[in-house]
This record gives structure tokens, C-alpha cells and sequence, in this order.
């Protein structure tokens, strides 16, 4: 090749297709195959919650079924290590106003070349492995930022306690808004049930906020039904491809647009104020989204004094902080003297929160 030429944007991938625009970032889910949980670290919640990184477990109701990673420890479908998990805990009849669902929000920034809301709009494709101990229709949702866009679709599980691969083309929106910035740009919803006012006809576009098709399977319906979920991708285009796997770094630093953490044991600078509180500066390995506005954290550690000697911590506290970095509070018992340098020893992570979509 001479010097300068300019590679054809048209690949071939492993599987013989050949199409432009399978490249960069094709799949634009986040975590898609489950397998970064920042937070949890593979425990369980029963409440609406972040589950594992990216992916959102909301109800309208409390304790109506259990979230987790990898729940139940059954084998994923080859290819994939992780999974997310929903199991009922009830035979729970839904209300009118009610749902339940796994969702991912797809910033605005990473949907800005499918041009929704134009006479241009590209189609996507979504696509993904899914178990349940249920079979029947099932249901999803593609919504947008102001809740006023929505396309209801449906899946068919075939067989129960059976991995199986589905596959939906999805034509882009030519109506509507849909954010290109750094807010939402699309919600991708998969139903766990939902009542009549959340409900509402499969395959179109529509000018409201339907969650799922009318007459979806209820997993919360049956006492201790299952639903598991791994390999999601949303692409730009009528054709689902190979799932896009990245590499593991590359989607924990994707992850942490949404969620910047202080790891375990680190190590921080800090600069004593006064005999019980120093100031401690940290930088986002990531640049977040937007400024975080707190932590949440299980306080434990040290603080090291200008002398090496241990303080234990007995609280850390957010303070300010940017898209560059942030600003805490370390708070001691005493032992500390003003003006003196000192370092930060966390035994929990940190995380930042307030980056969330």
C-alpha cells in the first residue's frame, strides 16, 4: 500500500459479512455481556437499583424479585462468562400503573450518527442471549429522553430453561427528539411486567411511553420464575452481527464514564487542615460524564501523618470536584497537624456518584 492510501471503509468480518460501518464502537451498549459489577460485586438487590455496571433493575413496586449477577450459577451461553439475573419472588399480579425491567440508558453522544428524529433516521438492530424458566411473547422498548418517543417490540422464548439468541430490526424514528448530547439518548428496555397503563401495541412508533407490547409474559407474575440476560448489542443497521467483544480495560474505563471509583487500597495524596480533617485530591482515571456530586462508600482505613504515623479513618466525605477530579474530606480521631502533608489509604472503594444516566 503507498503512502497516504486511504483503507476502504468496507470489512469483512469472520463470519463472511461484509458491510460498512462495523467498526469503532459498533455494539453501542455498554456491558452488554455483563461481566464489569463495580458496585456490587456479584450481590444481590431486591430494590430499583444499578445492577451491574450500565444496567438499571427498576420497580414499581419493593421486593417483588431479586436482581444479581451470574443468579443461580447456571452456565452461560458459549462465548460469555456473565449474565444479569432476575428471579420472582412472588406470583405477583401487576397493577395498572406498574413496571418492572432491566433497562440501559445509551448516551446521546454514542446514538448522534443515526439521525432519529430526521428524515435520515437509520434502523438498528438489537440483539442478545436470553433464558427463562418461562416461555410465551415477551417484551421491550426503545424510549426516548422526554418519555414521548416509544417502539414497543416482542421476542419469543421457545423453549424454558434453554439459552436462545434473538434478534430484532428496529426502523430508525423519523419523528420526535433525540438527544445527540451528553443526556440520554435512548433507554433500551427489557419488560419484566408492566400493567395497562405502561402497555400498548408491538412494532410501531408511537407518540408515549410504552415500556412493553400488551399481553407480554409477567416473570414477576409466577413465583420464582427466572430471566437471565447476556450478549445485548444495539447497532446501527438491518443486520445483526457477531457480538462486539472489547477488550476487558476498554469496557471497565466505559464503565466508568458513568461511575469513576477509587479503588481499594489506594494510595492518595492528602494535606492536613487542622489535627482531625485532610483534604484529599483525587483524579478520575476516566474523564466522567459530568462532574460527580458524591460518594458512596464503607468507610475503613488510614490516613498517614506528616510523621508516617496511622490514623484510622472514621469518616470520608465528598467535598467538590470536576470532570478532571475530586476533592474529599478525610476525618480522623486526631493525630494530625495543619499544614502537613499526609497520604489517604482506603480499604473500600469509593465511587462517585452523581454520573449516572
Amino acid at each position: 500500500m503507498a503512502y497516504g492510501e486511504i483503507l476502504s471503509d468496507k470489512i469483512t468480518t469472520s463470519d463472511g459479512v461484509s458491510s460498512a460501518g462495523l467498526y469503532g464502537m459498533k455494539n453501542r451498549i455498554i456491558n452488554g455481556n455483563m461481566v464489569i459489577d463495580q458496585r456490587n460485586a456479584g450481590a444481590s438487590g431486591t430494590a430499583s437499583a444499578f445492577t451491574v455496571d450500565r444496567w438499571n433493575y427498576f420497580c414499581s413496586q419493593a421486593s417483588k424479585g431479586t436482581w444479581q449477577q451470574n443468579a443461580a450459577s447456571v452456565t452461560p451461553p458459549v462465548g460469555f462468562t456473565n449474565y444479569l439475573g432476575f428471579t420472582s419472588s412472588s406470583a405477583y399480579s401487576v397493577l395498572t400503573a406498574d413496571t418492572f425491567r432491566f433497562q440501559q440508558t445509551i448516551e446521546g453522544l454514542n446514538i448522534s450518527d443515526l439521525a432519529w428524529g430526521t428524515a435520515s433516521a437509520a434502523p438498528i438492530t438489537i440483539s442478545f442471549w436470553v433464558r427463562s424458566s418461562l416461555t410465551g411473547t415477551f417484551g421491550g422498548s426503545l424510549l426516548n429522553s422526554a418519555s414521548t418517543r416509544s417502539y414497543p417490540f416482542t421476542y419469543t422464548i421457545l423453549a424454558a430453561n434453554t439459552w436462545e439468541q434473538k434478534s430484532i430490526t428496529i426502523a430508525g424514528d423519523t419523528s420526535g427528539t433525540w438527544l445527540t448530547t451528553n443526556g440520554v439518548g435512548i433507554y433500551v428496555i427489557f419488560s419484566l411486567g408492566a400493567g395497562a397503563t405502561n402497555s400498548g401495541t408491538a412494532g410501531a412508533w408511537t407518540g408515549s411511553a410504552i415500556l412493553q407490547p400488551t399481553g407480554s409474559t409477567s416473570v414477576v407474575g409466577t413465583s420464582g420464575a427466572t430471566f437471565y440476560i447476556t450478549g445485548v448489542q444495539l447497532e446501527k443497521g438491518s443486520t445483526a452481527t457477531s457480538f462486539d467483544y472489547r477488550p476487558y480495560g476498554t469496557e471497565l474505563q466505559l464503565c466508568q464514564r458513568y461511575l469513576p471509583v477509587l479503588g481499594t487500597s489506594s494510595w492518595s495524596p492528602a494535606y492536613s487542615i487542622n489535627t482531625v480533617n485532610g483534604y484529599c485530591a483525587i483524579p478520575f482515571a476516566v474523564t466522567p460524564r459530568v462532574a460527580p456530586t458524591g460518594i458512596t462508600t464503607t468507610v475503613a482505613g488510614n490516613l498517614y501523618n506528616g510523621a508516617g504515623g496511622s490514623v484510622a479513618l472514621t469518616n470520608l466525605t465528598f467535598n467538590s470536584s470536576g470532570v478532571s477530579g475530586a476533592l474529599l474530606i478525610a476525618t480522623v480521631a486526631s493525630g494530625l497537624t495543619a499544614g502537613q502533608g499526609s497520604v489517604l489509604n482506603n480499604n473500600n472503594p469509593v465511587f462517585f456518584t452523581g454520573c449516572e444516566l
